[in-house]
């Protein structure tokens, strides 16, 4: 017999709204999937302050801003965390995360999670993956 897991990405559509976090939980949870998974991470650990943004993220938020300056919404802090966590244990649904840097591996096991999702760039990353 093979199991399935089906797992809802949130990664980082709440867009730094606890509100609508938990709005993307819910959805998953009525779409009856099994996890919900978010992204964790400090924007000014993986994006340089000269990144441009792509064509895309012009049009839809504006040039004036940087990308680390757009990205920095999203990122989600260790009471966030918590909060969705907690949700989640409400809803029945199972919290995982991906963390994009090596202190985000940390808060994540600190929190108390026993499963999370290597971003596929962090593969050949010897570093985060022996944190992990």
């Amino acid at each position: 017999m093979v199991n399935t897991l089906i797992i809802a990405e949130a990664g980082v559509n709440h867009n730094g709204s606890l509100e609508t976090a938990y709005k993307l939980i819910d959805v998953a949870v009525d779409a009856g999937v099994d996890v919900v998974k978010f992204q964790s991470g400090k924007a000014e650990k993986v994006i340089s302050k000269y990144a441009p943004k792509a064509e895309y993220q012009k049009n839809l938020t504006g040039k004036e801003e940087s990308q680390l300056k757009m990205c920095r919404k999203f990122d989600l802090d260790y009471e966030t965390h918590l909060k969705l966590i907690n949700y989640c244990k409400q809803k029945k649904i199972r919290f995982l995360s991906s963390p994009f840097d090596i202190d985000s591996i940390g808060m994540l096991h600190q929190l108390g999670l026993d499963i999370l999702k290597i971003p596929s760039g962090e593969i050949t990353n010897l570093p985060y993956l022996e944190k992990i």
